[in-house]
């Protein structure tokens, strides 16, 4: 029997900023969670995002390291459409994140734009033109 694809892993250098940040991207996450090492949410679908504190990965792997730019991961979310791209890739860079790249109509049919979350890994959000 093939693995099956089960979950996201994310190293977080701050708990609570991450948890914030993926909250605001309508993430079921649970309360009181940002003190935790460890936390999980379950998609629609049933995969998981994991996050762990770089802390609590040293605890098993005392030579984790994090390395600029080496080993980054993308998270994509669908929005409703167009307008709803251009309004939650604004609402997360009032919130304070940064903008990897402003919305804008990509070639292969999509209104598309990347955020980067609180650890600098690329968030997609997307939906179709039409």
């Amino acid at each position: 029997m093939a693995p099956t694809f089960a979950a996201i892993g994310l190293a977080v250098a701050d708990m609570g900023k991450s948890l914030a940040f993926y909250r605001r991207l309508g993430l079921d996450i649970p309360a009181g969670a940002e003190d935790a090492p460890h936390v999980e949410a379950t998609l629609p679908g049933g995969v998981k995002v994991m996050w762990d504190t770089h802390e609590t990965i040293r605890s098993f792997d005392p030579d984790f390291s994090v390395v600029p730019g080496a080993g980054r991961i993308s998270l994509a979310f669908a929005c409703a459409g167009p307008a709803d791209v251009d309004r939650t890739h604004a609402a997360l860079v009032e919130a304070g994140h940064e903008s990897h790249l402003a919305p804008w109509d990509a070639p292969w049919g999509q209104r598309y734009a990347v955020v980067l979350d609180p650890d600098g890994n690329g968030v997609d959000l997307f939906a179709p033109l039409t």
